[in-house]
């Protein structure tokens, strides 16, 4: 048996001297972190027998020089308790605590790993290129466009065989306005009660003053009524009056949110009631409390989810979330004209299924408020795209679609 106890600048390091003086059978014994670096102590041809048997410490060699580790290195001992159990015996429940050097190594260990998967990822994205060029061009493009990944993935991996670009792209789009849930809202000519909802700045109050307008220009102001339910944006209920009196129509305000059922109840003469609802953060605590009376009244009312097209993806979702329990029937998209990307929501509205109902692209009344049109809205975030020079670069491609087994060669 021989044992070793070296110093060096770092676990890699110490490593590397153990495996060039004792070989690749050597075994660590002890590591520690010091003023100079790493310390470790190791051995080879260790025998359990031997070193219960041991009384005398076994000479000790060191990277250092003869005379420096004869002077500053200690004897070293080992007491029958330190020696390696003999086969089939049970292991103490008791471990030692981690050492420096060893959270050092848990550190290497993982940076190691994670150098690794890149390289593979990378590997496996090379190969799909090479293999696949029309399948990863088009994962490239839909990037681009800001799909979600998990979507680019599902619309490729359904690309007829043989396809050339140019059908790939024109399948791809297709496949995507295929997919995305779009529903003309009834209440547009056929009237109800309609509560917009959604997080403050989304737009609620620009929306409800298009389709009031579009309704009075169509139908006249006999049968429409207006509801200021939103008590906290300071003017939010004026300027739901100002508009009440341009378009002579009349505007209620309930005492207090909780009181929204029972003002509907009065209102059931009128084919179209619109009802502005106060925004609020997502993380406001009176949010679940206004979700809730919403939810009471589903009966009496549909909720529509106002959303900003030019919000960031994981806002958009939070929102989504945050405003399910008032089960809205669709959303209205605001704000297409100051949208960078449109490929998020896109996603987003297709793995929830949220139908998309009307489109506001400006502040123009009510010119500005369109029906949703699937191909129209993938058209627009395909000229975004090209617009803003999106680009995919080969590191996030290669980190979004290189961990999947390149199963379309």
């Amino acid at each position: 048996m021989r044992i070793i106890r070296l110093t060096a600048s770092d676990t890699r390091q110490a490593l590397r001297a153990v495996r060039e003086q004792l070989g690749e059978e050597a075994v660590i014994l002890t590591s520690k972190r010091t003023g100079e670096g790493v310390e470790v102590t190791a051995a080879s041809d260790l025998d359990a027998a031997q070193l219960q048997n041991q009384t005398n410490p076994p000479v000790v060699e060191t990277i250092q020089t003869a005379a420096a580790a004869a002077s500053a290195l200690p004897t070293v001992a080992f007491a029958p308790e330190t020696a390696l159990p003999p086969a089939g015996a049970d292991f103490p429940s008791h471990t030692a605590p981690p050492t420096a050097a060893m959270d050092s190594m848990s550190v290497e260990l993982r940076i190691l790993r994670h150098m690794l998967e890149s390289q593979l990822e990378q590997l496996a994205w090379n190969e799909r290129t090479r293999r696949t060029p029309v399948l990863t061009e088009m994962l490239r493009e839909l990037t681009e466009m800001g799909i979600l990944a998990e979507l680019a993935e599902r619309i490729t991996e359904q690309l007829p065989e043989g396809v050339d670009l140019a059908g790939a792209r024109r399948f791809a789009l297709t496949a995507l306005s295929q997919y995305l849930p779009v529903s003309a809202p009834r209440w547009i000519e056929a009237g109800g009660r309609v509560a917009l909802i959604g997080c403050t700045g989304a737009g609620k109050t620009t929306t409800l003053a298009k389709m009031a307008v579009r309704w009075v220009l169509k139908n006249g102001t006999s049968d429409i009524a207006l509801v200021a339910a939103d008590s906290v944006r300071i003017g939010a209920q004026g300027e739901l009056q100002a508009l009440g009196r341009m378009l002579g129509v009349p505007v209620y305000a309930p005492d207090n949110f909780a009181g929204l059922g029972a003002l509907l109840a009065q209102l059931t003469r009128y084919r179209l009631v619109l009802i502005d609802t106060p925004g609020t953060s997502v993380r406001d605590p009176n949010l679940s409390g206004m979700l809730a009376v919403l939810g009471n009244s589903a009966s009496q009312l549909e909720s529509v989810l106002v959303l900003p097209a030019n919000a960031q993806l994981g806002a958009l979702e939070e929102v989504m979330n945050r405003f399910a329990p008032a089960n809205p029937r669709c959303c209205i998209l605001t704000k297409l004209d100051e949208a960078a990307s449109l490929g998020g929501v896109l996603s987003v509205l297709i793995r929830t299924r949220l139908a998309v109902g009307l489109l506001s692209e400006g502040q123009r009344v009510p010119e500005d408020l369109q029906p949703a049109r699937a191909l129209d809205l993938v058209s627009a975030a395909v000229r975004l795209a090209k617009a803003n020079h999106a680009a995919a670069d080969e590191d996030l491609l290669r980190r979004r679609f290189g961990k999947v087994a390149h199963g379309h060669a």
